[in-house]
């Protein structure tokens, strides 16, 4: 018997997960209410770059195509605070090797459709929108230039994103939990060109931060000598979107608080008139899959904010457990979906609660005294005991541990930093035998 299943979206996640199903020996049809961006071209302007960590490297590995997308990736090795003064001070990531990898969002997507239409049992049908999905049935109805049609498999993956038609099918279902939530603040991308021969004008292994307390400003490089820069500020209140309608409004407040990359970025006022400004959303939901027959991947059942790095990681993460569930199941779809939703939820819970606490340390911690002596406390402990202390960030990031764990993992951190730098003296005299005792207390109690 022909083993078929439909993906509805042919992002990331959708064009990952079909190169998944087509390894298993599906026959994949995509659809995507969106036009081929081979043809039409990738439109910038909205999208904040990727960094891919641990996780996302697991999922391109196992579907055999890591090293073709790290050939364009650019690491970095750690966050480069930008002061209002200028002042430039580097804060590394992880362990010397450890990094997190700046990827395009539309160069990885783009990649990553072409890889999956290279399988012969992968097809794609772009410019059809899924107008309803019959759960019973497992069919969709499909509008393509005003003709509607109908396609069914036996298996549905919805990797729609956050405003998802498949999940919104599922909403209806008796007992669905849905929950979403916007940030005061939205986003707007700028960019800062490549300089001359293609070079980089500001420090290429880096992710670049800006922060000012209720709002910041990054950037991410790009394999060009570019750099995809982010801004993040309130949609309202006194430095806010709502304040920054005229050239001149726009110009004050990058002379004021990014005098520094205000030189970087001689299109200003362009891009920010014609980029847009989006919103930041988070999304989450039970369940994930309808009996045997759907299943919701990626944003469609988990948006999360950016602060984290992790929502592609997270959704391709989805790919990587999901398909080791299939394996440990022997391709029972009843038992591998319920597994899948039973234990994948509270962590994509998890990293949303993650993502949420960076935003705030990203834009008001990391000039933070405290703050930043817990990390170089956190590295020492780490350095000292590999195997017993492992950073939230560094667990997170460049491991596998299920986020709900991590989460869990952090918030202890939480309680033993607190009794840290409470120690007397400590910011003069931190690398103690009184250290160690109260951190071989913390791990005794834990």
């Amino acid at each position: 018997m022909e083993k078929k299943a439909i993906v509805v979206g042919a992002g990331l996640v959708g064009s990952l997960w079909s190169i998944f199903l087509a390894q298993r020996g599906y026959k994949v049809d995509i659809y995507e209410r969106r036009s081929d961006m081979r043809k039409e071209g990738f439109v910038g302007g909205r999208s904040i770059n990727l960094a891919m960590s641990t996780r996302g490297w697991k999922a391109l590995e196992k579907a055999g195509i890591a090293e073709e997308i790290k050939a364009d990736a650019i690491a970095m090795d750690g966050r480069m605070m930008h002061a209002v003064n200028g002042e430039t001070t580097f804060q590394p990531y992880g362990k010397e090797g450890q990094a997190i990898y700046s990827v395009s969002r539309g160069g990885l997507n783009l990649a990553l459709i072409n890889i999956a239409d290279k399988h012969p049992l992968v097809n794609f049908h772009f410019d059809h929108k899924v107008s309803k999905v019959d759960k019973k049935s497992g069919s969709l109805q499909v509008t393509s230039e005003g003709i509607t049609s109908t396609a069914d498999a036996s298996l549905i993956f919805g990797t729609d994103g956050a405003f998802s038609s498949v999940r919104a099918s599922l909403q209806r279902t008796p007992r669905f939990d849905y929950q979403q939530d916007y940030l005061d603040h939205g986003y707007k991308e700028l960019e800062i060109p490549a300089g001359p021969n293609g070079s980089f004008l500001i420090e290429k292994n880096a992710l670049h931060i800006w922060p000012r307390g209720h709002f910041m400003l990054i950037a991410l490089p790009n394999s060009s000598g570019s750099f995809t820069c982010t801004l993040f500020l309130p949609f309202e209140g006194p430095q806010s979107f709502e304040q920054l309608k005229t050239n001149d409004a726009i110009q004050t407040f990058f002379e004021t608080y990014f005098a520094d990359a205000l030189a970087l970025i001689p299109d200003l006022v362009k891009d920010f008139h014609e980029n847009p400004t989006s919103t930041l959303v988070t999304i989450r939901c039970n369940p994930w899959v309808y009996k045997d027959k759907i299943c919701l991947l990626g944003d469609s059942s988990h948006a999360i904010v950016p602060f984290y790095g992790q929502g592609m990681n997270s959704g391709f993460e989805d790919c990587t457990v999901l398909d080791e569930m299939l394996s440990e199941f022997d391709e029972d779809w009843t038992k591998t979906l319920s597994a899948f939703n039973e234990t994948r939820i509270p962590d994509a819970n998890a990293i949303a609660d993650l993502a949420l606490r960076n935003f705030i340390e990203m834009r008001d911690l990391v000039g933070d005294e405290d703050f930043l002596l817990r990390k170089k406390i956190a590295a020492w402990l780490h350095d000292k005991y590999p195997d017993r202390f492992i950073p939230l960030y560094s667990q997170v990031t460049f491991t596998h541990i299920p986020y709900s764990k991590a989460l869990a993992e952090g918030r202890r951190q939480d309680q033993l930093f607190e009794k840290i730098l409470a120690i007397e003296n400590i910011h003069q005299d931190w690398k103690t035998e009184k250290v160690i005792q109260v951190f071989e207390a913390w791990e005794k109690e834990n």
